[in-house]
């Protein structure tokens, strides 16, 4: 299992150096200046543009601020200055929390909801209650993120605490505490616990009809014990494959949904830098999404190994 481990590390360090070159290559493309974008509406003197731009290695070669950049990151962890002069895991440190805050709630939520009513669905397979949920997913996939923001915010966070005094989903923010995450947790993971609730509904049901299931019922063992212990256990693998996927997911497509609900996360951040051209901030967020994608899928794979004892990696 440790030479597992060290292997998969091993084979993320080219994973990580090409998403990261990728998004250098795109950044380094956009039009603009980004010397020009740090003084806004004003003229740069071009002797101090030109200081700056030899300060922050602008007028080197690609390849070469690359190697400046991706030589700090792996012999001192050093992800480089803005253009303000701010070291960039200062400024993503509180805003990087924000955003995993809102993507754990919207994990949970995803996972206790998913599964829940994939569970439900699959125990009533062709009937009323299975035709509704499915049609209620259906409806989640629908909606685009930006209206059903809108539309929660504003059902459940104003229409709500005007008819019941009681401030129960915040709108915006993040002074009320972990409340201040249910609703846009909800909104972030919609999408995701449609996708779940079917994917659970077709691997609990197709796990239902396998041999060994019925071999356990013919040996008398109750209908409870028999899905629990035999058959949602085996149909949990490729739900655990998805959850570890989409937690990367959830926290790199959390920017409409800061924007909606005015979080302070790396979405925010990530688009400003994106329109101001702040190379450094954005390879550094891009940067650690795909060391969480990495880890998330290394935990995963060795989950396999729990929930299915067949399992073993050499």
């Amino acid at each position: 299992m440790g030479r597992y481990v060290i292997r998969r590390l091993i084979q993320a360090i080219p994973v990580l150096i090409g998403a990261t070159l990728l998004i250098f290559v795109i950044v380094f493309a956009l039009p603009g200046d980004p010397i020009a974008a740090l003084f806004g509406d004003k003229r740069p003197d071009p002797a101090v543009a030109e200081v700056l731009r030899e300060q922050y290695h602008l007028n080197d070669p690609l390849l070469l601020q690359y190697w400046y950049y991706i030589s700090g990151v792996f012999l001192r962890l050093d992800f480089g200055v803005t253009f303000a002069d701010v070291p960039v895991s200062e400024l993503l440190l509180g805003k990087f929390q924000v955003t995993l805050n809102l993507a754990l709630m919207a994990l949970v939520m995803e996972a206790i909801i998913g599964v829940g009513l994939g569970l439900w669905a699959a125990l009533r397979r062709g009937k009323a209650t299975d035709t509704a949920i499915l049609a209620s997913t259906l409806l989640l996939i629908s909606v685009p993120t930006l209206v059903s923001g809108f539309v929660l915010q504003l059902i459940l966070g104003v229409k709500l605490k005007q008819w019941t005094g009681a401030d129960i989903f915040p709108v915006a923010g993040t002074s009320a505490g972990w409340r201040a995450y249910l609703l846009p947790g909800f909104v972030l993971a919609g999408t995701s616990i449609a996708y779940l609730t079917r994917l659970t509904r077709t691997s609990l049901a197709e796990t239902l009809r396998a041999d060994y299931i019925r071999t356990a019922t013919a040996k008398g063992l109750s209908r409870r014990r028999v899905i629990g212990r035999h058959g949602l256990r085996n149909a949990l693998i490729p739900l655990v494959t998805y959850l570890g996927a989409d937690l990367g997911n959830l926290m790199g497509g959390a920017v409409i949904t800061e924007s909606i609900f005015n979080l302070p996360g790396i979405g925010n951040q990530l688009f400003n830098s994106v329109y101001l051209r702040e190379q450094p901030v954005v390879v550094g967020i891009v940067t650690v999404l795909v060391l969480i994608y990495i880890l998330a899928n290394l935990v995963v794979d060795l989950l396999y190994a729990v929930l299915d004892p067949r399992i073993r990696y050499e």
